[in-house]
């Protein structure tokens, strides 16, 4: 399953990404052969880790070291194409792709791989700002990456929460590290089972037979045995009973049910800043959260916390709520952006400046909007109730609803979508 998962990225977000990349043409597309090459060697690996048990250091990096390679061309890259007009394109990726690197992370590869998603989002940002206007494949290519990025994120914290799992008992092969994937793409499948060449012992194995029982063809149905009304479910419902639901068994004394299971323990509460990340989980109740002292290129990542308000002072990088209930941000401004992911009655205000509010699968989400950030881009999916509150002159508030209906009709070879204004 952990290797199933890895390979719906592949064939998912980082497919489209690759595809618009090849549409892009020039250095973009150069590029991208080397993140498809380093995404085939980390593909390798995990699959090497579920069939392998956990060898030492040395070995490990001896492992690892394809996709460390291709780590520092795809850098190296960035860094010789200097004068390209894409130059913000290569420098999205090179600053995010040490996210590949998850792999030696432990306790908490998922929030490393979304702070090396987040060191990208400056020029995935300004991808944007400069092509929105010129050409959508650059717009979509920038959201393809990001999302490549999110959804890996979304798969460690599946398969691998707490580091990567070596699930397998062999030792690591000798040799040093598997080949690394041609040039061309991620590895071929593996070659088709040649069922000619196997021998099968017809004497002590009933497969022959059940061959021969396939060929028979339409014959085949002759010795089934006709169905009759009387044994139609439809026809007769007492028929439609099955078997008594499982019931946990009672206690030696008869009188008392199964105790249930004890309710998890809840977390501890964490704020802390580790390097140019703030970390704050797990807080319930606690409106004094207070973040001060921040850098531009900080960035703060909130996750399940309920009934809390957090004030950050100062310019950051971007902030992230994700799982969060009943919370509330004021900020002064960001560089990037600020997120919103599965949460629930969430509202923010900014007092400065913010060019991204991003709402993904949340339902409420109120934004107080200063004079200087009205040219804010929000971007929503999978959402509901969620409304822009604008400033006027005399310090009120006038409140709008983002649309959550949508109408399309199809014209011509292409779709129109246009928004619903609610009736109700």
């Amino acid at each position: 399953m952990s290797v199933a998962g890895f390979e719906d990225i592949v064939a998912g977000p980082l497919s489209q990404y690759l595809t618009l990349s090849a549409k892009i043409g020039g250095d973009v597309a150069q590029h991208a052969e080397l993140v498809r090459s380093a995404f085939g060697s980390q593909l390798q690996y995990v699959t090497l880790a579920t069939q392998i048990a956990q060898p030492a250091q040395p070995k490990q990096a001896e492992l690892l070291k394809p996709t460390s390679t291709q780590i520092s061309a795809i850098q190296d890259f960035r860094e010789k194409h200097r004068s390209s007009p894409f130059f913000n394109h290569l420098s999205a990726i090179s600053e995010s792709i040490p996210a590949l690197g998850w792999v030696c992370v432990e306790k908490t590869p998922g929030p490393y791989v979304k702070e090396m998603n987040d060191a990208g989002q400056f020029y995935t940002n300004r991808v944007l700002k400069e092509w929105k206007e010129k050409d959508v494949t650059h717009v979509e290519w920038a959201r393809a990456w990001v999302q490549t990025l999110t959804e890996l994120q979304a798969y460690i914290r599946q398969y691998h929460t707490t580091g990567l799992v070596w699930s397998g008992k062999g030792a690591a092969p000798a040799g040093g590290a598997p080949p690394p994937p041609p040039p061309g793409g991620l590895p071929p499948p593996p070659p088709m089972l040649d069922l000619s060449a196997l021998k099968l012992d017809s004497a002590g194995d009933d497969r022959s037979a059940l061959f021969a029982q396939i060929n028979q063809g339409a014959d085949i149905t002759k010795g089934l045995k006709k169905v009759t009304g009387d044994m139609q479910t439809h026809k007769n419902p007492s028929l439609r009973t099955g078997p008594a639901p499982f019931k946990s068994p009672a206690q030696s004394g008869g009188s008392k049910a199964v105790a249930a299971p004890p309710a998890a323990q809840a977390k501890a509460p964490v704020f802390e800043r580790d390097g140019k990340k703030w970390i704050i989980e797990y807080q319930k109740n606690n409106t004094g959260l207070l973040v001060e002292n921040a850098e531009m290129n900080n960035v703060v990542y909130v996750f399940r916390c309920e009934g809390s308000t957090l004030t950050v002072k100062g310019k950051v990088n971007n902030i992230v709520f994700d799982s969060c209930k009943k919370c509330s941000l004021l900020f002064d401004s960001v560089v990037a952006s600020v997120e919103f992911v599965n949460c629930q009655s969430v509202q923010m205000q900014v007092l400065g400046s913010v060019p991204t509010v991003s709402i993904d699968k949340t339902d409420g989400c109120q934004m107080y909007l200063s004079k200087d950030s009205l040219g804010v881009e929000i971007v929503n999916s999978k959402s509901s109730e969620m409304n822009i509150l604008l400033p006027d002159d005399s310090g009120d508030y006038t409140e709008l609803a983002l649309p959550e209906q949508y109408k399309t009709t199809i014209a011509g070879k292409t779709l129109k979508t246009v928004c619903v204004d609610s009736l109700g």
